[in-house]
């Protein structure tokens, strides 16, 4: 996506790319809508993606293929042992990261269980930026702790700070310092998801690794984020300003051991891979490849897939190619944020993320405020987000449930997907949304799973809000869908 100035001084981004293939969409009637939430258990994951009109879920898994990634598909080696389609991937792997190791694995957090299983023993700590669900999942699961780190400025909702996700070094290097053989490894995650889609500098990633190298622990990249992460180095960090998104990605692979990814963001396809920069390392992590993906060549991955990653994989090379999503983000949070829309600010990768304890304020935090703000939303617009908040995180071994840092809604944008139509038209319901904010009521558990209650865990409303914003909708809207 180029600068591109427009004559009457709109300041539009750009698509860089033209559409081919396209998907009917459906916008059902708002009372439709109301059925639907009811039936998900007011619970965004549960709602068929035929009652959706903008899947604003995740990026995962939902970007849009290259007609170079569909053609390379065809060409797929489908043998179970010695493909060539993974050594295209592994070169291609090889040469952007320059690391010699790679296992591939069907998704990132297939990747999260082989790094946990290997480097996580009981009472061990892992510091980090900021934790993501799965992750913590695998590493709490082996009886690890983790530590979160993340810089002050990462936890303020309105900033102006370029990079919150960094990594406060002063606290690493603290703890780190205390008992350094208790370090499992350290953590750094690209694009901190849970936060807003936050990057780290490349500065903060070159010092924290230093502190890793002077203790000799392990550092680990989720790199599932790289390519907004790429994309605002390049445009935020004036070091950094006339390097190509090559140059930076390779400095990056420099200062860490093990880099991991999802495929179903990085990449554009489906799956998942760990590279590694020692042999010993490779060694103690190949065996369970086989044992819980696949064969060693394939590891749970359809061959096209990987074929369409290795494409995408170098597309991500290309700053046209990955920024069209920061900018897309950037133009829905700088036009909510102009009419007082809560979110989060400075824009970051991922989506747009709303501030759901302001937004709704009058629903204490124990009553799920992003969750009923992420179930409201998809009645009022057909949109469905995703909740980033106390939902998303899982009771102690006392019950207790830890209230979330922040309460988001996130408005995923999948790479090459939608058109600024389409956000225009999201905008315009949360706008709606956000002016009858008070008639947005709570939620309460109806089956709360115990692992991982997100997913698949159903909900009550407490009250009948949703029944009252049907009803302003239609005194409002009239006819409309």
């Amino acid at each position: 996506m180029s600068k591109v100035s427009f004559y009457r001084g709109q300041q539009l981004p750009l698509e860089m790319h033209k559409v081919r293939i396209i998907q009917k969409l459906t916008l059902l009637p708002i009372e439709e809508r109301l059925e639907a939430m009811k039936t998900a258990g007011y619970n965004t994951f549960l709602l068929e993606n035929k009652d959706v009109f903008l899947d604003m879920l995740t990026d995962s898994g939902v970007n849009a293929m290259s007609q170079n990634q569909q053609a390379a598909m065809l060409m797929a080696d489908d043998a179970y042992a010695g493909s060539a389609t993974y050594t295209r991937l592994h070169d291609k792997l090889k040469d952007i990261f320059g690391m010699d190791y790679f296992l591939p694995a069907h998704q990132g957090r297939a990747c999260e269980n082989i790094i946990a299983e290997v480097l996580v023993g009981d009472g061990q700590i892992v510091p980090m930026n900021y934790h993501f669900t799965t992750t913590k999942q695998h590493i709490t699961y082996r009886g690890g702790e983790v530590i979160e780190l993340i810089e002050e400025a990462g936890l303020e909702v309105t900033s102006s700070e370029k990079f919150k996700g960094n990594i406060d070094i002063a606290a690493l290097r603290e703890t780190v310092g205390k008992d350094p053989a208790n370090v499992a490894f350290v953590r750094m995650e690209a694009g901190t998801n849970l936060i807003g889609g936050q990057p780290f500098s490349l500065k903060n990633l070159q010092e924290a690794y230093a502190v890793c190298q002077e203790f000799e622990v392990p550092m680990v990249l989720d790199a599932s984020l790289l390519a907004d992460n790429l994309h605002f180095i390049k445009v935020r960090e004036d070091e950094y300003a006339d390097a190509s998104i090559r140059e930076i990605t390779a400095e990056i692979a420099r200062n860490c051991d093990i880099l991991y990814f999802s495929a179903r963001k990085l990449g554009f396809g489906r799956g998942g891979g760990i590279c590694i920069r020692d042999e010993e390392m490779y060694k103690r992590m190949r065996g369970f490849v086989p044992m819980f993906e696949g064969f060693l060549t394939y590891g749970g991955m359809s061959v096209r897939e990987m074929e369409a990653i290795t494409i995408g994989l170098e597309e991500t090379m290309d700053e046209d190619m990955i920024n069209q999503g920061p900018q897309f983000i950037e133009y829905m949070v700088e036009e909510m944020d102009r009419r007082n829309i809560p979110v989060i600010t400075p824009a970051g990768g991922l989506g747009a993320h709303i501030n759901a304890m302001k937004f709704c304020d009058h629903i204490p935090q124990e009553e799920y405020p992003a969750g009923a703000l992420a179930a409201a939303l998809y009645i009022a617009s057909g949109v469905r987000g995703m909740e980033r908040g106390t939902m998303s995180e899982q009771r102690d071994d006392n019950g207790v449930e830890p209230l979330a840092d922040m309460e988001l809604v996130r408005l995923a944008m999948p790479r090459r997907v939608f058109t600024l139509s389409q956000v225009n038209y999201a905008i315009d319901r949360i706008d709606w949304l956000y002016q009858n904010r008070e008639m947005i009521g709570g939620l309460e558990w109806a089956e709360e799973p115990e692992i991982l209650r997100f997913f698949y865990g159903r909900l009550v409303p407490k009250g009948d809000w949703a029944e009252k914003l049907v009803a302003k909708f239609r005194e409002d809207f009239e006819d409309s869908l």
